[in-house]
C-alpha cells in the first residue's frame, strides 16, 4: 500500500509517526539557524516539540485537508 493509494492515509500517518520518534535527530540535521525560524508563534512549530495536524499551519507537519478527506 503507498500513500497515493486507496487507504494510502494510514501509510501517511505511520510516515509522521515514524518522523516524531527521531525529530531530534532530524532537527539537529537541518543546520544552523532553525530555532531562531522554529519558535512555536507566528504559525510556526516549536523546535523542540514535534506535531502534526490536518490543515494546521502551526504544526511540524501539516498534512492537506484534501488528502485527509480522499484518504490518500
Amino acid at each position: 500500500l503507498s500513500m497515493r493509494e486507496e487507504g494510502g492515509f494510514e501509510v501517511i500517518k505511520k510516515a509522521i509517526l515514524n518522523l516524531a520518534l527521531r525529530h531530534k535527530v532530524h532537527i539537529s540535521a537541518y543546520g544552523e539557524g532553525n530555532e531562531r525560524r522554529l519558535t512555536g508563534k507566528h504559525e510556526t512549530a516549536s523546535i523542540n516539540d514535534f506535531s502534526w495536524g490536518v490543515a494546521n499551519r502551526g504544526c511540524s507537519v501539516r498534512v492537506g485537508r484534501e488528502t485527509e478527506q480522499q484518504g490518500k
